[in-house]
Formats: C-alpha cells, structure tokens, sequence
C-alpha cells in the first residue's frame, strides 16, 4: 500500500489508541485510586484497619497485577463478550486494559499513601475529622505530587498495553504497526508507528511533571 492509502488508515488507528488510552485512564484511573485508599486505609495501624479486609485486598491485587497483559486479555475474554458482545476491536480492549490499570494503579497509590507523615493524620484525627475528611483532606492533597507521577507511570504502561493488545486485533498503533509494517515488511511504517508512540509518550510525561512540580510547591 502507498502512504496515500496508509496515511488515513494510521490516523484512524492513533484516534483508536487515543481512545483506549482516555478511558482506561478515566475509569482505571478512578477504580485504581478507590482500591489504593482501600488499601491503605485498612492496613494495620490505617484509619480504618482491618486485617481481614487488607488481606482480601491484597491477595486480589497480587493475582491480578503479575498476570501478562496479552495473557490477561484471553483470561478475560468471556467477561470481555459479555458486557460488550465481543472480543476483538477498541471497545473490547477497554475491558482488559482497565482491570489491569485497575490493579496496577492501586499499588501505585498506596505506595504513594503510605509515605505521608503519620503526624499529618494524626493531628487531623485529634481535632475530630472523620476517616472521609481525612482521606479527601489530608491524604490525597499530601501525596498528589508523587500520584501525578505515578499517574503519568500509568499513561505510559497503558501505551504499551494497547500496543501489545494490537496483536490480537484491537485496533490503535500496535495493530497498525503489526498489520501494515511487521507483516508486510514495511519498516517505514513500523518506524512511523515507533514515532508516533514516542511523542504520545513525552507529550505525557512533560505534562505529568509539570504538574507535579505545581503540587509539590503548595
């Protein structure tokens, strides 16, 4: 194929990553922070501990989060069919990829958590603040720098997951990188692909630490 024919093709296909990337960020990204407070919180000594429930919880996480995304995606791929009525496309791969960002963003916020100073939480307790206030008051606010980093982590390993998700008909870069360069021993295109990757990337991570130096000065 000549680029006039491979130009519209990979723009549709850096849309399809684009969009697999916002909606894992949006919901991972919300689900992941819900299990690291829940993580966090109910170690021994948290706001609200409790053994058995950390436990679950970690275990949970441990399960999931080692499982290599390519294998994560065909372990999945019945719960995959059921709430989208397929396995193959970009909807389908949102599945998959927002169970990993799941787990994987909620190691990231309680490694994040567990750094604030016990003194913080401790004084907001002994003025009466409830577990709720403390954790959207005190918690979250004291470590958002490193979770901006973190969170910028995330954009960057959930690239690379579409891009793996692309060998199994996903749609985005990886697909396109695969069907039209790989395959056909087209490696300009592969390169573009390479390319177009890499400015994804580093558009990300200087936004991530540009806001991240914003919160570490208040």
């Amino acid at each position: 194929m000549s680029w006039d024919e491979l130009w519209p093709v990979f723009g549709t296909s850096v849309v399809q990553t684009l969009l697999m990337v916002a909606a894992t960020l949006l919901a991972g990204g919300v689900l992941g922070l819900l299990l690291g407070v829940a993580l966090t919180v109910t170690r021994p000594g948290g706001l609200l501990a409790s053994r058995a429930v950390h436990t679950v919880l970690n275990v949970a996480v441990n399960i999931v989060r080692p499982i290599p995304f390519i294998i994560l995606i065909t372990a999945v791929g019945p719960l995959t069919l059921g709430l989208t009525g397929t396995t193959i496309g970009t909807v389908a791969a949102i599945v998959p990829l927002v169970l990993a960002a799941t787990f994987g963003i909620s190691r990231i916020v309680e490694q994040n958590l567990v750094t604030v100073e016990p003194g913080v939480i401790e004084a907001a307790r002994s003025m009466g603040a409830s577990p709720t206030r403390i954790i959207a008051t005190v918690l979250l606010p004291e470590a958002l720098g490193p979770l901006i980093l973190g969170y910028t982590f995330v954009f960057v390993a959930v690239v690379d997951m579409t891009a793996v998700a692309g060998a199994v008909g996903v749609g985005g870069i990886g697909q396109f990188a695969i069907s039209y360069g790989y395959q056909r021993f087209n490696w300009q295109v592969t390169w573009v692909a390479v390319a177009a990757i890499i400015v994804l990337v580093q558009i990300a991570q200087f936004a991530g630490n540009r806001l991240a130096r914003t919160a570490l000065r208040r």
